[in-house]
């Protein structure tokens, strides 16, 4: 799923400290920055927050 970035997605992520991306996801190994499942994980990292949409991964599962 993408979602367009803006200053409300901000504001929301901020007041209800919403999980997105893969380092807050069980499936994502910090070792070699990889998906347990395979999936390319540069659009779903922190660093995909300089974008203007995000991409939602189908497979996140909060830690």
């Amino acid at each position: 799923m993408k979602l367009e970035l803006g200053e409300a997605f901000r504001e929301q992520e901020a007041r209800f400290s919403l999980r997105w991306n893969c380092e807050d996801c069980t499936r994502f190994e910090p070792a070699t920055d990889s998906c347990a499942h395979g999936y390319p994980t540069k659009t779903h990292r922190r660093a995909g927050r300089a974008t203007e949409a995000l991409t939602f991964c189908k497979e996140f599962e909060a830690r």
